[in-house]
């Protein structure tokens, strides 16, 4: 079984992210902080990263950019309610950028062919 480090802050969005994820065949592991998150890389060594970018402490980016450095070839899908980060250069080091929606097919898709590389 696959396995996703889910990282946000807000509690709404664990919860819909690992319902669905969960559903579609994937083990689901959170993080609410990006401290949380680096931590967790250790001991879960998850297929793939969902990252929001906004969150207290150390944001997304950084985390992408620590996530990077260390593993590479770990596909990270950014995730964020706001379209203007995807300008962003910082965000390009992700394999895919996602705005936070209730319909996630998109998600849902970018995740099947992250995983399935």
């Amino acid at each position: 079984m696959k396995k996703i480090l889910l990282v946000d802050d807000e509690d709404s969005i664990h919860l819909l992210y690992r319902e669905e994820l969960e559903e579609e065949g994937y083990e689901v592991h959170s993080a609410l902080s990006g401290e949380e998150a680096l931590g967790k890389l250790k001991i879960i060594a998850p297929d793939l990263v969902i990252l929001d970018i906004n969150m207290p402490g150390i944001n997304g980016i950084d985390v992408l950019r620590q996530i990077k450095e260390k593993s590479p070839g770990l596909p990270v899908i950014l995730s964020s309610a706001y379209q203007e980060y995807k300008q962003d250069l910082a965000s390009w080091a992700s394999d895919e950028y996602i705005v936070k929606s209730s319909n996630l097919d998109e998600l849902k898709a970018a995740v099947k062919k992250h995983l399935s590389k």
